[in-house]
């Protein structure tokens, strides 16, 4: 134990001692006025790709760029480096000859991790890589951190997620994914715009949790002196907004619900919320198909993706089944032919899936789909027709009134998004709010809250609306084959260290 104590000691010793020397040499320039913090600007005329890509055009003529030294070998009276800007990386030959003696001795002690600015000659070496033969060489920023070693880089992926900045620097193809959801949101935003859609921004903070089940955050305003909730959809002010005669708006926002962290579920995510007026939730299906499979045909070039090694087709038509049928094919139970909440409560013991005292028939259909259903579904499938239960804002089917026009699309044995023909009868909103708020008295904290100015806007008259939810970081990952919703989000959320 004193041996590994002292090797640590040692570690961190030496680690101090480095990070020392580095801020050595800062002050070393600033004592000589060459303090690299000072200057504010460089202009850079050309990128790594671009240089790399046009090297027949641009051979012989001189380039500025400017990146992070990513290595470093010095050789007498030449070195060489290589230099990672935002498209990638490029070699730069430096010549005591070429940009003078006394920056050459300076350039000698520049650091892995400090970012210049390079002027010079593009040019290709006898090794035949493409380079750039320094006239000039500018300390922009001293980096007073080391970089872990490149043969290593950085794995720990909870240094990963807590240093995003570190991330990007040592691990190039992480840019890749973020590059991608980018693109992805993009190309979302193309799709609606051509259909019609309005882009609007709604609330974070509300007066009333409601649109989803989820727990929320609260918070507390000081000048109003009242509890306020972060939103945990952006469902029923868009609603409104149908109300007040715009026919397709969308929104692409945070939402926040106080869960537990996992590999699909981060506090705050991404969502993306529509609404049409004058359709209903087999709109929406194809709605759904269309946006990602043209999102992924124009991000990726293909409707075909692998995540974790199965192959998606994105391509083909989507499955649809009811959840009654699921339920039926997988679990071999029929609900058809259960009539009470208490039958199904003993089916349920049967089956050993455990229950709460207040679930009615509808809620036990649920965890009987997600018991044995959900496992199945990798390929692309619409699960539809959702027991009322379980379904507070989406319209009833008027053939089969205990369950409603709702869908769930699941990929890869996830849910992807949330689908309704949207219920627009007040009376029967605010009978289910009142149900909700049954729950909520009951101790459910997800149940919904009564929004008396949203079942106000339904009295005032909403059309046949269909609407959709899609979660956005959960489509990147399946584009990007990332397996933790931490890898598709810049900053995911992680408890302090101590």
């Amino acid at each position: 134990m004193s041996d590994n104590n002292s090797n640590n000691q040692g570690k961190e010793q030496d680690l101090n001692e480095l990070l020392q020397i580095r801020r050595d040499k800062l002050a070393g320039l600033q004592e000589k006025g060459k303090n690299p913090f000072e200057l504010t600007k460089f202009s850079v005329d050309c990128h790594s790709n671009e240089i790399i890509d046009g090297f027949e055009e641009l051979e012989g003529k001189e380039v500025t760029i400017a990146g992070r030294i990513m290595t470093k070998r010095v050789m007498g009276k030449a070195s060489f480096c290589h230099i990672a800007d935002r498209n990638g990386q490029i070699q730069s030959y430096v010549r005591k000859d070429a940009i003078g003696e006394e920056e050459y001795a300076e350039f000698k002690h520049y650091d892995l991790g400090d970012i210049v600015g390079i002027k010079g000659e593009v040019f290709r070496t006898q090794k035949g890589e493409i380079s750039i033969k320094a006239h000039e060489v500018t300390l922009l920023s001293k980096s007073l951190q080391i970089l872990p070693e490149k043969y290593h880089g950085l794995k720990d992926t909870d240094t990963r997620y807590r240093q995003r900045y570190l991330d990007l620097i040592v691990n190039p193809e992480v840019k890749d994914t973020f590059i991608a959801r980018s693109k992805i949101i993009k190309e979302i935003r193309n799709v609606l715009d051509n259909r019609g859609y309005l882009e609007v921004e709604t609330p974070v903070l509300n007066t009333i949790s409601g649109g989803a089940s989820a727990r929320p955050f609260i918070t507390h305003h000081n000048a109003l002196d009242m509890e306020l909730y972060m939103r945990i959809a952006l469902e029923l002010p868009l609603k409104r907004l149908i109300v007040g005669g715009f026919e397709r708006v969308y929104e692409i926002g945070r939402v926040f619900r106080n869960e537990g962290l996992s590999v699909r579920h981060n506090p705050e995510f991404t969502l993306l919320e529509l609404y049409e007026a004058y359709t209903d939730y087999h709109g929406m299906m194809d709605l759904t198909e269309e946006l990602i499979r043209t999102v992924a045909n124009r991000v990726l070039g293909t409707t075909t993706v692998t995540y974790d090694e199965v192959e998606i087709n994105l391509g083909k038509p989507f499955a649809r089944l009811s959840m009654l049928d699921a339920v039926k094919q997988y679990a071999n139970v029929d609900f058809d032919e259960i009539e009470t909440d208490e039958q199904a409560k003993e089916l349920a013991k049967k089956h050993h899936i455990e229950f709460e005292k207040h679930h009615k028939k509808g809620d036990i259909l649920n965890l009987f789909f997600e018991e044995y259903v959900e496992e199945h579904l990798v390929q692309p499938t619409f699960i539809i027709d959702h027991p009322v239960e379980i379904s507070p804002l989406a319209k009833r089917k008027p053939e089969k009134p205990d369950y409603t026009e709702r869908f769930e699309l699941f990929i890869t044995k996830r849910e992807f998004a949330n689908a309704f023909s949207e219920l627009n009868d007040p009376i029967d909103q605010r009978q289910r709010f009142e149900r909700q708020e049954e729950l909520r008295a009951a101790g459910d904290e997800e149940a919904s809250m009564i929004d008396e100015d949203f079942l106000t806007a339904l009295e005032y008259g909403m059309p046949p609306t269909g609407g959709l939810g899609i979660g956005i970081d959960r489509l990147v990952m399946l584009l990007t084959d990332s397996y933790s919703i931490r890898d598709v989000l810049l900053f995911p959320t992680m408890k302090p260290k101590e």
